[in-house]
C-alpha cells in the first residue's frame, strides 16, 4: 500500500468535512436556504357549521319579520316614546349610582380583608358570605321592607330611653333604596375583584417601593395599583354591564319608573306585551353597547406596555453565518495579524 493511500486512509472525520467545504467554495456556503411553501390545512366543517348558521339566522329574521304576534309597528311606535326615554334614564343613574358605591364599598371590603387584624378580615368575609350567597332579588325584597321594620333609628342604650331618634326617610325613597341595595349586593363582589387585582402584584414591588424610602400610599398609587389596574379593570367592566340589566330587578322594592318598569306599565294597559319588552330590550343593547365599547378603549389604556411589538413586515430570514474558508481568521494554517476585524 502506497504512503498517501494509507494517509487518505487514516485521514479523520473533521478533516475529511473541512476538505469537503473547502473544495465546494464559499459561493455554495453560502448560497440561501429555499424557502419553505406552507400549505394551509383545510376545514371544510368549518364553512358548513358557518353557512348552516348564517342560514338559519337569516330563516329567523325574516320569520320574526312576518309574524304580527311581535307588533313591529307598536315597537316603532315605542320606541322613542317620552316614558320610555325617560325610563330609560332612571335605569343609567341607577346603574352609576350603584356601581361608585359598590366600588367605594368594596375598596374598603378589600382593604379589610388583606387587613392583618383578624377581627377586619372576619366582618369583611362575613358581609360577602352574606351577600354573594343570598339571591339580589330576595335582597331588594328585604330593603324594600326595611321602613316597615324601622320606621325610626335610634340611638342610645338598650332598654332605656333613647338619646336620638331619627325618622327613617332614606327608605322611603324607593330610588334611593334601589340605589342602596344594588350597591351592597354588588360590593360583594367588587371587594374580590379589587382584592384579586392587588394580589396579583409581586411583593417584591412593594418591598422595592419601601427600599426607596416611598410611602404606604405612594407605593399604592405609583406602584401597586397601576398594575392592578390591569386585573381590576375588564372584570369590572363586565360588572357595569351585569348591573344595568340588574336593575330590571328593582321591581321587588318597587320601584316602577325604571327601564323594564315603564314598559311592563305601558304593557298592562296596552295588551302588548311582547313589543314593549322588545322596546326594553332595544334600549338596554344600546347602553350596554355602549358601555362596551368604552370598556374596549379603558382596557387598551390601562394594558399600554404589555403586548407584544407588533411588526407591520415579517422579519427578513438571517443570513447564514459564512463558513470559514481558507485564509479567514481563526482558520487553521492562517498566519496570526491578518484579522481584519468584524462581529465576534
Amino acid at each position: 500500500m502506497s504512503e498517501p493511500e494509507s494517509d487518505r486512509m487514516i485521514e479523520s472525520e473533521p478533516e475529511r468535512k473541512l476538505r469537503a467545504r473547502t473544495r465546494s467554495g464559499p459561493d455554495t456556503d453560502t448560497a440561501p436556504a429555499e424557502a419553505i411553501v406552507a400549505i394551509p390545512l383545510r376545514h371544510p366543517w368549518r364553512i358548513v357549521i358557518a353557512v348552516v348558521l348564517v342560514l338559519g339566522l337569516a330563516v329567523f329574521v325574516l320569520d320574526a319579520a312576518q309574524r304580527s304576534d311581535y307588533g313591529w309597528p307598536d315597537v316603532g311606535k315605542y320606541i322613542f316614546d317620552r316614558r320610555i326615554s325617560q325610563a330609560a334614564w332612571v335605569t343609567l343613574w341607577l346603574t352609576i349610582y350603584a356601581m361608585i358605591g359598590a366600588i367605594v364599598i368594596g375598596l374598603l371590603l378589600a382593604i379589610m380583608r388583606l387587613s392583618p387584624n383578624p377581627v377586619l378580615k372576619s366582618i369583611a368575609w362575613l358581609y360577602i358570605w352574606i351577600f354573594r350567597g343570598t339571591p339580589v332579588y330576595v335582597q331588594l325584597v328585604f330593603w324594600g321592607i326595611v321602613a316597615l321594620i324601622y320606621p325610626v333609628f335610634t340611638v342610645g342604650i338598650p332598654f332605656t330611653t333613647p338619646w336620638i331618634t331619627v325618622p327613617n326617610d332614606i327608605f322611603t325613597n324607593l330610588f334611593i333604596t334601589a340605589v342602596i341595595g344594588l350597591a351592597l349586593n354588588e360590593a360583594a363582589y367588587m371587594s374580590e375583584i379589587v382584592r384579586a387585582g392587588l394580589l396579583s402584584v409581586d411583593e417584591g414591588q412593594a418591598e422595592a417601593s419601601t427600599a426607596l424610602a416611598m410611602s404606604w400610599g405612594q407605593t399604592m398609587r405609583y406602584v401597586v395599583v397601576p398594575q392592578a389596574m390591569k386585573i381590576i379593570i375588564p372584570p369590572t367592566g363586565n360588572e357595569v354591564i351585569s348591573m344595568l340589566k340588574t336593575t330590571s330587578l328593582v321591581a321587588a322594592i318597587p320601584l316602577s319608573i325604571d327601564l323594564y318598569g315603564v314598559s311592563r306599565g305601558i304593557s298592562a294597559v296596552t295588551f302588548t306585551p311582547v313589543p314593549l319588552l322588545i322596546v326594553a330590550s332595544l334600549w338596554y343593547l344600546l347602553f350596554t353597547s355602549v358601555l362596551m365599547v368604552g370598556q374596549h378603549f379603558i382596557e387598551k389604556r390601562f394594558s399600554r406596555g404589555t403586548g407584544r411589538a407588533k411588526s407591520g413586515k415579517a422579519s427578513a430570514a438571517p443570513e447564514p453565518a459564512p463558513m470559514a474558508g481558507p485564509g479567514a481568521p481563526g482558520t487553521p494554517g492562517t498566519p496570526p495579524g491578518t484579522d481584519f476585524g468584524g462581529k465576534g
